[in-house]
């Protein structure tokens, strides 16, 4: 459950991006500098009690990547000591882009409960074709590694670089009702993803602020395409388009995700509502 509410973080912030902008690998950061870090509360629903089962961190660093110049993005998950006892996470994602967010390479290190993974995935571009290899390592329990490779006339990104590429796009197009697709490699498997536009609503967060917020919904489909409302993302209707919260549904509570705080910034919190 953890896991899913720290992924649904970086899902959550691709829905800056108009539909037609996936055509391209590349884009110009406008929306974050080197140096920005966002913090969040993670909280878990049972019989009316919400208890909180731990935080995430997402930072934000310009570096190199084989000599030349990139953004490394990390994600750190850490469960509380509390929720250690029923299931214990430390979740690290790494990725690199280069300086115009194209995606280069990714790495998600898992250690959930007595299970302890490493997915990859290494990213390339060949005549308007986005191709990528993944690869699986089992560490604990140790079994037989898994690869795969896939290919699209589409950029395929990962779960970081999705978020620093959607960050700097806009949605003064958007219409309640409508759908972004796009797709994903989870360092296993590129996954088709659906997201739907909701409106506007002021949102507080974990830090007594409100702030102005576009509102999406993460949807399934059943086998009858059916859609299932699976997360509703709250993002800051400003420049630096943050989570400022997540709801998910699940078949045995609820669970959400709080903006806790954010430093190093590149824009005001512009989308704050006034007491």
């Amino acid at each position: 459950m953890i896991r899913r509410i720290v992924l649904s973080v970086l899902l959550c912030c691709a829905v800056a991006l108009p539909q037609g902008a996936w055509a391209q690998c590349q884009a110009i950061n406008e929306a974050f500098q080197s140096g920005e870090q966002v913090v969040y509360d993670l909280y878990f629903n049972w019989k009316f009690i919400w208890k909180k089962v731990g935080i995430a961190s997402l930072t934000t660093n310009a570096t190199k990547y084989e000599g030349k110049q990139a953004f490394r993005y990390s994600l750190t998950s850490v469960s509380s000591k509390q929720c250690d006892f029923f299931f214990k996470m430390r979740d690290t994602l790494t990725c690199f882009t280069t300086d115009l967010l194209e995606p280069l390479y990714f790495r998600k290190a898992a250690e959930e409960g007595k299970r302890y993974t490493v997915d990859e995935a290494w990213f390339s571009y060949q005549d308007g074709i986005s191709k990528v290899r993944q690869r699986r390592t089992w560490i604990n329990p140790q079994r037989e590694t898994q690869e795969m490779e896939y290919s699209d006339n589409r950029c395929i990104f990962d779960m970081l670089s999705i978020l620093a590429q959607a960050r700097s796009y806009h949605a003064e197009d958007y219409q309640v009702g409508d759908k972004i697709h796009f797709p994903m490699a989870t360092g296993r498997k590129v996954e088709q993803q659906t997201l739907i536009y909701r409106g506007m609503k002021n949102v507080k967060a974990n830090n007594d602020t409100t702030y102005r917020c576009l509102v999406f919904s993460f949807v399934e489909c059943d086998k009858k395409q059916k859609e299932q409302e699976v997360i509703t993302f709250y993002i800051s209707d400003d420049r630096n388009h943050l989570p400022i919260r997540l709801d998910l549904y699940l078949n045995f509570g609820c669970a959400k995700a709080f903006f806790k705080r954010v430093k190093g910034n590149r824009y005001p919190l512009t989308s704050v509502v006034a007491e």
